[in-house]
C-alpha cells in the first residue's frame, strides 16, 4: 500500500506531503488545491507510461506548472507584519513527484535543459534531472535500489563496490522506470513499472448525448472500465458473469430499488437495459437521465474483477442526486477492501458516508498565501519524506 505522496512545485503545491490510507478522502475549498493533487497524480502515473513531457505540454508546458510564489514564505509575512516579496530564486527549477509504500518508494525530478540549450526546437522539453527507487517508505541513501542522474542509470551497491552502470546514455527526456527494464539486475523496478501502470483515473465521464457510454458497441471481454466509460455495456456484462457474489444486482438495487440491468447483443453490439420501477419497459443507455448513467459507470468502475492497487476518484459525486451520494459511498466502501482508493470531492453528503469508516482518513486542504497546505499538519504528524538530492 502506498503510504505517502509527496509533491514539490507543482502549480500551489509548493511543498506537500500527505499521508494515505486504504480509502483517503480529499477535500477542501475551491481553489484549495484538489484539482492540483489529482492531476499531480496522474503526473506521476504518467512516469511509467514515458508520457509525462506530453501530460506537461498539455497543461501548458514545464513553466506554467511550476509554484510562482516565493521559495519561502518569512514567519513576519505569515503574521501580517510584511508583504511577500519577490525575491531571487537560489535553486534551480524544479517539479519533483513522488511516493512511498510498504515495500517501495519512487521519485523523479523534472526541469530545463542546461544552459545555454541545445540547438534545437525542443529546448522547452522537461529534462528528467534525477529518478530513484528504494526500498521502503522513505528515502536512504543506504536504502536506493535502482539510482538516475541525468543520463546514467546505475545500481547502487554496498560499502566501496563499484556501482552497476545499466545505461549511460538514457535519454533526458525519457523515464528509468519506463524505459530501463532489466528482469535481472533490476526486478524491483520491473514490480514498480507494472503497477504503476495499472492505477486507474476515472474523472467526471460525460453523460451528454454524444456520450460514447450511451452509444451501442462492440462488446469484448471487459475485466477494466475504460476511462471514458466506452466500453460501459461490456464491462456491466463481464461483472455480471465473472462475480459470483450478485454484487451488481445489490448495488443497483440500493441505489435504484426494484431496478434490474440486462445487456442485449445486437449483432455482436452490447446494449445496455435497464428496467426500472413502475416503467413497463426498460430504457436503454441512450434514454437514462444522467444521473443515472453516472451512477452505472461508477458501479462497472468500482466493480471491476481486476482491482488495481490504487484508484483515483474526481468528484465522482457530480451529476448525483444527493439522494443517491449513500449507495455511492457503499459502492466505494465495499470496493476500498480490495484496493487502495482516494477520493477527491466537496460533497458533504458523501464525505460524511466515508469518513466514519475505520479504513478511511480525510486530509483537508487550504490555501495560505497562495500554497495548498494540508490542514491541522505539524512537524511531528507529516510523514518523513527525503528527497533525493541533484
Amino acid at each position: 500500500m502506498i503510504r505517502t505522496v509527496a509533491i514539490q512545485g507543482y502549480r500551489s503545491l509548493r511543498d506537500l506531503i500527505l499521508p494515505l490510507e486504504q480509502l483517503t478522502l480529499v477535500t477542501g475549498a475551491n481553489g484549495s488545491g484538489k484539482s492540483s493533487v489529482y492531476r499531480s497524480l496522474r503526473l506521476l502515473a504518467d512516469t511509467a507510461q514515458n508520457s509525462v513531457i506530453a501530460s506537461l505540454a498539455r497543461e501548458g508546458g514545464l513553466a506554467s506548472t511550476f509554484w510562482a510564489g516565493p521559495e519561502t514564505i518569512a514567519k513576519s509575512v505569515r503574521r501580517g507584519e510584511h508583504a511577500v516579496e519577490g525575491l531571487a530564486k537560489r535553486n534551480s527549477a524544479s517539479l519533483k513527484l513522488g511516493f512511498g509504500g510498504d515495500d517501495y518508494g519512487y521519485s523523479i525530478d523534472l526541469g530545463f535543459p542546461p544552459q545555454p540549450p541545445p540547438a534545437t526546437m525542443f529546448s522547452l522539453d522537461p529534462r528528467v534531472k534525477r529518478e530513484c527507487l528504494w526500498h521502503g517508505p522513505v528515502y536512504r541513501k543506504v536504502s536506493a535500489l535502482v539510482d538516475r542522474r541525468n543520463n546514467f542509470v546505475w545500481l547502487p551497491t554496498m560499502h566501496d563496490e563499484e556501482p552497476v552502470m545499466l545505461t549511460q546514455h538514457l535519454a533526458d527526456t525519457d523515464s528509468m522506470l519506463a524505459s530501463v527494464a532489466d528482469p535481472q539486475r533490476a526486478p524491483e523496478m520491473l514490480q514498480v513499472r507494472e503497477a504503476v501502470r495499472q492505477w486507474r483515473f476515472y474523472d467526471h465521464f460525460r453523460t451528454d448525448i454524444d456520450s460514447p457510454a450511451r452509444a451501442a458497441q462492440i462488446g469484448t471481454f471487459s475485466p477494466i472500465l475504460h476511462h471514458d466509460g466506452s466500453n460501459l455495456s461490456a464491462a456491466l456484462q463481464t461483472i455480471i458473469e465473472i462475480r459470483a457474489d450478485e454484487a451488481l444486482p445489490i448495488t443497483l438495487d440500493d441505489a435504484f430499488p426494484g431496478s434490474r440491468l440486462q445487456v442485449e447483443d445486437r449483432n455482436g453490439r452490447f446494449e445496455l437495459q435497464l428496467q426500472q420501477h413502475g416503467l413497463l419497459r426498460p430504457l436503454s443507455a441512450a434514454e437514462l437521465s444522467d444521473g443515472t448513467l453516472r451512477f452505472l459507470l461508477w458501479a462497472a468502475a468500482l466493480l471491476t474483477p481486476r482491482p488495481p492497487e490504487l484508484m483515483v476518484l474526481n468528484e465522482p459525486e457530480t451529476s448525483l442526486h444527493p439522494d443517491l451520494l449513500p449507495a455511492l459511498a457503499r459502492l466505494i466502501l465495499a470496493a476500498a477492501k480490495q484496493t487502495q482508493i482516494v477520493v477527491v470531492t466537496h460533497a458533504p453528503t458523501l464525505i460524511a458516508s466515508l469518513e466514519t469508516a475505520t479504513l478511511c482518513r480525510r486530509l483537508h486542504l487550504r490555501k495560505s498565501f497562495g500554497e495548498t497546505a494540508l490542514d491541522g499538519a505539524t512537524p511531528f504528524q507529516t510523514p518523513k519524506w527525503a528527497w533525493p538530492s541533484r
